[in-house]
């Protein structure tokens, strides 16, 4: 069972499928005229003919987009994702229109903890990644470096040179630098990375001094590193 504080519920809402130009005939399954219409069959009526009452509903293709995007995030990230349409929630109606109080524009994306990413725009990788934190599996670490002067420029590139590097924060203050690493998670530990900064950074003629810690556990709100 996914623990509710990984739930997350998507809220979309679809379009009814009106056309003056094409009118099926009721011989037609419902079935395939949701697949022409790119929607899901009326439920309730799998294979059926179609009636009068029986309506199609479409998603814009802005919102499928939010859909398959949330979707691949919550599963790399652990969560589980309910996608619901407000505009066929039927029963749910008064529980969706709690949750969705001062919702202005779809899709909205509402966390356990009742953070929301709203509307097509808000949803990219990095604004899916903040309602959604998890751990991190690679090894970061964060070095301190103290330098003599010499070439500025040149020191960047030697550091940034390094596939370890992924960040570099240039300090003012006791520290000059502050850098930090990232290890694959299959062959890192305490020692390898200390390993690394007293070869490596150390082996820069400009740098004096390091100091470096290595988290024991690290959650990341940013998009997962790959």
């Amino acid at each position: 069972m996914v623990e509710s504080s990984r739930e997350l519920t998507l809220y979309v809402q679809s379009k009814k499928a009106v056309t003056s130009f094409y009118r099926p005939s009721t011989s037609m399954s419902a079935a395939g005229i949701a697949t022409s219409l790119g929607g899901a069959p009326p439920a309730g009526n799998e294979g059926g003919g179609v009636t009068a009452d029986e309506a199609v509903f479409f998603l814009s293709d802005d919102q499928s987009r939010c859909v398959a995007l949330a979707e691949e995030i919550a599963a790399q990230r652990g969560y589980q994702l309910k996608v619901v349409d407000v505009a066929k929630a039927g029963r749910l109606e008064r529980l969706v229109t709690e949750h969705l109080r001062g919702v202005q524009t779809f899709p909205v994306l509402i966390s356990p903890l009742g953070l929301r990413v709203e509307g097509a725009a808000q949803f990219t990788q990095v604004g899916l990644s903040a309602v959604m934190p998890t751990e991190l599996t690679s090894v970061r670490a964060f070095t301190y470096i103290k330098i003599r002067g010499g070439d500025l420029d040149r020191i960047r590139r030697l550091l940034e040179g390094f596939p370890e590097v992924k960040e570099l924060h240039f300090l003012t203050g006791d520290w000059d630098i502050l850098v930090i690493l990232q290890f694959p998670p299959s062959s890192a530990n305490k020692r390898r990375v200390l390993d690394f900064v007293t070869e490596r950074i150390r082996g820069v003629p400009e740098v004096l001094d390091t100091s470096t810690i290595v988290p024991e556990y690290t959650v990341t709100k940013f998009p997962i590193p790959h």
